[in-house]
């Protein structure tokens, strides 16, 4: 059974929400519509960045632990996170606006950006010679700019709760896919394009690269959702 550990830490990670989408007060299985368009997206930029990873060797795949079977070089597992994983963290964040309607983070927005941003991206051309640290670095400080400057700091607040609560989830998970309670990782990361620091088992860059993952699609989700209430009102 051991190699359905991956399949199993996805549907740990999805079984909650799914279970709880059709609760009556997030209504969240109404939203699915919204969400799935830019999960798509979101899902199709990280997977070409996941094939390009894999092919030149910054991590790879434990076979011990995954099924079989691959599609372009990727264990089916791996396409699957990218919709597992992002459709848990979105109930988490629709979880947390409804509880916490009025924001708590909603100040911290634009400090985030403002610190985080330089730091990305200046720790990114810092450490070229290191593909996981530079890429994902680089891509999480254009994200969060990107963010920034379509949105200002209308969701930054919201997105920040999200993430900081979706850690407990995440390092719980990603702990496991790395080796926290196996004898082998199931993603074994090559240590020379990181910069070998972890939390647990978890390369500290994974907390970016899942940071990024979770502002595409709430970017997308957001977006979407705010057409559609103007189309709305519109039409009244």
């Amino acid at each position: 059974m051991e190699k359905y550990l991956y399949f199993g830490v996805l549907l740990f990670a999805i079984s909650y929400p799914l279970a709880q989408s059709f609760e009556h007060r997030i209504r969240y299985a109404s939203k699915w519509g919204q969400i799935f368009p830019g999960m798509l997206i979101t899902a199709a930029f990280f997977l070409i960045w996941d094939v390009w990873f894999t092919d030149i060797g910054v991590w790879e795949f434990n076979p011990t632990y995954i099924s079989g079977l691959y599609l372009l070089n990727l264990p089916v597992e791996e396409w699957l996170f990218f919709f597992v994983i992002p459709f848990a963290c979105l109930f988490i964040y629709e979880v947390l606006i409804y509880f916490f309607p009025k924001d708590p983070l909603r100040d911290w927005g634009k400090p985030f950006v403002y610190i985080m941003v330089p730091f990305l991206i200046g720790f990114a051309l810092l450490h070229l010679d290191k593909w996981y640290t530079s890429v994902n670095f680089l891509v999480g400080g254009i994200a969060l700019l990107v963010h920034f400057l379509i949105f200002n700091d209308k969701y930054l607040g919201k997105f920040l709760f999200a993430y900081l609560v979706h850690l407990i989830p995440f390092f719980l998970c990603n702990g496991i896919l790395t080796g926290g309670i196996t004898d082998e990782p199931v993603v074994i990361y090559n240590n020379a394009e990181n910069l070998g620091i972890r939390i647990w088992t978890v390369p500290i860059e994974d907390s970016i690269y899942s940071m990024t993952l979770l502002l595409m699609n709430v970017s997308f989700f957001e977006a979407i959702r705010s057409a559609k209430t103007f189309h709305s009102v519109k039409s009244l």
